[in-house]
């Protein structure tokens, strides 16, 4: 069993009681199937890595390549040993102001144009693991621009314990959809609720008294809620139905208020979810506490060009 100079030493001499033949062949067993299992991945599994989030090189959470690596097997592997890496810096705005969401997405779309899109319509990626940390309506837009151009998978931030592993230790969220009592008239809103409860009143702040609030929440919410990649599947589904249920009721010409209170993952899939040649207008507002509640940040919609439009 190859080992470095101090080890051989610690095993050889300074502790070889400590260090039986049964513990050193357990040792080398365990390390033989790790390596097994690592090396063994089909290279159809092979991933690459997509990094998106708020000044990259200062965010523990995103900068750890070795966490995110070790958190993709055993159903990807990295396509090679670098990321792709989608950052929100240079801005002189605050995400108070206006122009703070016109400069991002801007910056957010040309980033993915030169990095990502190209790419994959070469066939040089052919699947995405997904790692973002950022503002909820970035999150959303960066979802619309994943879309279902490549397959992909979007990984969660856990707290508890620190990690981009799934966790399988709760149940599944029991996710609630609730219609407004009278949902043909007044402006329309869709409060996706999962991370924190938000009441309806904060909703009917900014839009009247007369809004029409559909909502998507968690029947129990948290910060650390999502621990499960079935929860992503269970969530687009319902959402998915929401989509068409307010087209039905509010036809082609309504516009979605959305107010997300959503695990980082849950926002991407929001983007994913929306289809640009089926689905309503998505007026997305942000929590803002320097305001003192949901603000106003962009449109995303279907344009004559195949983009989404700019902020209202």
């Amino acid at each position: 069993m190859l080992m470095c100079p101090v080890h051989h030493k610690l095993i050889d001499v300074d502790d070889v009681d400590g260090h039986p033949e049964d513990r050193l062949l357990a040792m080398k067993g365990a390390h033989e199937t790790r390596v097994e299992v690592v090396t063994g991945i089909h290279e159809d599994r092979a991933s690459h890595v997509i990094r998106f989030g708020a000044a990259i090189a200062h965010n523990e959470a995103l900068v750890d390549t070795r966490s995110i690596f070790l958190a993709m097997p055993p159903d990807h592997h990295p396509a090679d040993g670098r990321t792709i890496d989608l950052e929100l810096v240079g801005s002189a705005f605050a995400d108070h102001e206006p122009e703070y969401w016109a400069f991002q997405k801007e910056n957010l779309g040309r980033q993915f144009a030169m990095q990502v899109k190209g790419r994959i319509e070469r066939q040089e990626i052919r699947h995405l693991s997904v790692f973002a940390l950022a503002p909820q309506p970035l999150l959303i837009e960066f979802g619309r621009l994943l879309g279902d151009i490549a397959p992909a998978s979007v990984r969660q931030r856990h707290r508890e314990p620190a990690t981009w592993q799934w966790q399988r230790d709760g149940e599944p969220i029991a996710f609630e959809s609730a219609e407004p009592p009278n949902p043909g008239s007044g402006p329309v809103a869709l409060k996706l609720a999962v991370s924190a409860t938000v009441t309806d009143e904060r909703i009917t702040a900014v839009l009247g008294p007369d809004a029409a609030i559909w909502s998507l929440t968690a029947a129990s919410p948290g910060l650390d809620v999502l621990r499960r990649p079935e929860d992503q599947v269970a969530y687009r589904q319902r959402l998915r139905e929401i989509f068409d249920r307010i087209k039905v009721i509010r036809g082609e010409n309504a516009v979605i208020n959305v107010f997300p209170v959503l695990p980082v993952s849950l926002a991407v899939e929001t983007g994913r979810v929306w289809m640009a040649k089926a689905d309503l207008p998505l007026n997305i507002y942000d929590q803002n506490r320097r305001l003192g509640g949901f603000v106003p940040t962009f449109m995303i919609s279907s344009a004559p060009n195949g983009l989404s439009e700019g902020r209202l």
